[in-house]
């Protein structure tokens, strides 16, 4: 079932162009910057893009704070939403459990495959953002015109080596996986409790965007450590030196907390759910 699901995945043309359009933004951005040579203000724009003018090794991790806050988590809301209420709503969810298939082995199938998305999405991003830096910023120069090693500069002002920069990229990876499950798995408990793929998706984004309004008012202070966007971006402590590893340590346990608890409701309310109509 699992290899049934991750057919479907890479079979359809949509994958491919969501994974496109992710791309695509900080292929923009890229070449915005190095036309005019202007970094963003301090304090303003995404994180690293002041950087990788001098060191373009570092701008895949620019092009995960460009796509993390919107475009990819509406990309997982989609697709999750999609994963059971779209079946359910064209009536293939009938037939798929007509033959000798689990309930249960079947929503395992469906998250994998949600997980093998992300994966591919956030791979996608960063080998071709890795390029486009290379190419359009290179990776520094000494005053005689010698390249110099792709060392990056962390932001507390230490320099990474290139294997230091590796562990933290992957680091950045395994985080925001573990991020965007929490919102497959509150777009795929609303998948199980709706027969519509909008409907489902649309409320995992409202849920985001709640989250977002309220992680910014003060008067929300003490349920702000609970909402599933508070830490997000809580990644960019990989590029400091030390690793601060509070709010990652925070917005890991938040999110595999949801994780469960979604997960769990979305498989109690899938193995009683009615497909008969």
């Amino acid at each position: 079932m699992i290899r049934v699901e991750l057919a479907k995945l890479f079979r359809r043309p949509r994958t491919y162009v969501i994974a496109g359009l992710l791309c695509a933004l900080p292929f923009t951005v890229a070449v915005f910057l190095a036309t005019t040579r202007i970094p963003p203000p301090p304090g303003q724009g995404g994180a690293f893009l002041s950087a990788v003018l001098s060191n373009g090794t570092l701008y895949p991790a620019a092009a995960m704070a460009l796509v993390l806050p919107v475009f990819l988590p509406v990309s997982v809301a989609v697709l999750a939403g999609d994963s059971v209420a779209g079946e359910a709503s064209t009536g293939t969810l009938r037939y798929l459990l007509i033959r000798p298939v689990g309930r249960s082995r079947l929503l395992v199938a469906k998250l994998v495959s949600l997980v093998t998305f992300v994966l591919f999405a956030i791979m996608t991003v960063l080998i071709t953002s890795y390029v486009t830096g290379l190419v359009l910023f290179g990776v520094g120069t000494s005053a005689a015109g010698v390249t110099l090693p792709p060392d990056v500069t962390s932001l507390s002002g230490v320099t990474i080596s290139p294997a230091g920069l590796v562990l933290r990229l992957l680091g950045t990876v395994a985080y925001i996986v573990i991020s965007m499950l929490g919102v497959a798995a509150i777009a795929l408990f609303l998948s199980t409790v709706t027969d519509s793929a909008l409907g489902a998706a649309m409320g995992a984004l409202a849920v985001l965007v709640t989250s977002q309004v309220l992680v910014t008012l003060d008067a929300a202070a003490a349920i702000r450590p609970y909402l599933p966007t508070r830490y997000w971006l809580a990644w960019v402590d990989f590029f400091r030196e030390p690793v601060l590893w509070r709010d990652i340590e925070r917005g890991a346990g938040i999110q595999l907390v949801y994780l469960v608890v979604l997960l769990g409701a979305a498989w109690a309310n899938f193995l009683t759910k009615d497909i008969a109509n």
